[in-house]
């Protein structure tokens, strides 16, 4: 792709002269990366990161796995089978890693650093807001699920510690899922979510990895030397329409959504180019794909078209090696909690001072006031839904179809108004190719985000 210079005067766009703090109030604590200043970024790229290739390749993978992985399992199960899963996968990834390599193209020709300042060079002020306006949703509605796996995963292990059988009468007051999920909420979850800072999460992400690699390989093994009482229902072999194939989308785009955090890693490197971010995101998105097709396919021949939403809930409560994996997820999501409303936070900030005018509030008291405010009003909607929604199939089916625009339909907007921007006067055929690409993420995007949208309103609340 040719050099381009998109965003070389920031006031031409409107922004305010706080983008590099909302960059920063974005940006993974995992990674490094310098200021952006004046003088300071050499000519046609930005600033020289620290990340290696192996550490990018790594911080990528880790942004791309987690609890999302619960729900593959169920995905092929709708998909129509393994073969009908996997063709869906490998077909999906190739749009996948395309979108990660326009992200990285269009930050090096914008002169940006994050995700949505990337949208708001590229594509102007409306879609710039569009696109905070979802990825606030989007986190928003991931920590429900997360909310929503924690209470599956206890109810499980307090079965067992009970000592009572699932689902019976008469239980303990203490052991109610509501009361369960609020306890954990407001112990662990509402003081990490409150601090400023989260650098905690690169002590956290190493656990989460080791919890993610654990149930991907107790799933397998358990495949492999299944218990006597684990027998599949119907393997199914073919989809039952295309609609089901389409239905899986949305789960796929959830596990593999990690272009928000792809643009400040691919600024992190030390050598922040193209066709390097290429090999990155290529080698990252193979390994989370042979995790993902680990886990979707065992979990999937161990249960059939029986399988749950969420597949550690298809195994017996007393498997102590599955209780471990249980306890993985749950450590896993409350520290992924904090760090999702983090960057939501952030995004809500962000658009709430450009609505009033206001520049980045240097008054640390007002600033506290306002953050513990929009983290308690957050974290209790968010609290408040997951006591009352409680299949997470619902809510990943949603937020499934907010990953598909940032997977395909921002990129794909980011690509056409590149490409727009180029002054040659006869256009080549790679141009006319690389604005029709663009065309086809929207519109695979837009399909997706409808189709579950539809799901939502036609399916969910009519039913």
């Amino acid at each position: 792709m040719a050099q381009v210079s998109i965003n070389s005067d920031l006031g031409e766009w409107g922004l305010s002269t706080d983008s590099g703090e909302r960059a920063r109030l974005l940006q993974s604590p995992s990674v490094d990366i310098a200021p952006k200043s004046e003088g300071e970024a050499p000519p046609g790229g930005l600033g020289r990161g620290t990340t290696s290739t192996l550490g990018a390749i790594f911080i990528v993978v880790n942004a791309c796995l987690g609890a999302g992985l619960l729900n593959f399992p169920a995905a092929f199960s709708t998909a129509g089978g393994v073969a009908a899963g996997i063709t869906l996968q490998m077909a999906m990834l190739v749009f996948i890693i395309s979108g990660l390599v326009i992200l990285a193209y269009c930050s090096q020709a914008s002169n940006e650093r994050t995700y949505q300042e990337v949208v708001w060079a590229v594509c102007g002020k409306l879609t710039g807001v569009l696109c905070e306006v979802a990825i606030a949703t989007y986190t928003f509605g991931t920590c429900i699920a997360f909310l929503i796996i924690i209470g599956d995963q206890q109810d499980k292990i307090i079965a067992v510690m009970a000592k009572e059988p699932e689902g019976a009468g008469g239980s303990p007051w203490y052991t109610d899922r509501k009361f369960t999920i609020s306890l954990t909420a407001f112990l662990f979850i509402l003081p990490l979510s409150i601090p400023r800072e989260i650098g905690f999460q690169k002590y956290a992400s190493f656990l989460s990895v080791v919890g993610t690699w654990y149930v991907t390989a107790i799933i397998i093994i358990k495949y492999i030397w299944p218990d006597k009482e684990m027998t599949p229902a119907d393997i199914l072999n073919r989809p039952a329409s295309w609609i089901a194939v389409f239905n899986a989308m949305p789960t796929i785009c959830f596990g593999f959504q990690c272009h928000v955090s792809s643009v400040p890693v691919f600024n992190s490197m030390r050598r922040p180019e193209v066709k390097t971010w290429g090999g990155v995101v290529t080698a990252a998105m193979v390994i989370a794909l042979a995790v993902y097709m680990g886990t979707g396919i065992c979990g999937f021949l161990t249960f059939g078209a029986a399988v749950d939403p969420d597949v550690l809930l298809s195994y017996p409560s007393e498997d102590m090696a599955v209780a471990v994996a249980r306890a993985f997820i749950i450590l896993s999501v409350l520290t992924s909690y904090p760090i999702l409303h983090f960057c939501g936070r952030a995004v809500v900030e962000g658009l709430w001072l450009r609505y009033q005018g206001m520049p980045v509030e240097e008054d640390v008291g007002r600033e506290r006031r306002r953050r513990v405010l929009q983290t308690l009003v957050w974290f209790l909607l968010t609290l408040l839904l997951a006591l009352f929604i409680p299949d997470i199939g619902k809510v990943i089916s949603v937020i499934g179809g907010l990953a598909a625009c940032f997977i395909f339909v921002f990129p794909g907007l980011c690509l056409i108004q590149a490409k727009l921007s180029e002054m040659e006067e006869v256009k080549p055929a790679s141009w006319w190719a690389m604005v029709s690409y663009g065309v086809l993420l929207v519109t695979l995007g837009a399909f997706i985000f409808g189709q579950t949208t539809a799901n939502a309103i036609f399916v969910d609340l009519l039913a």
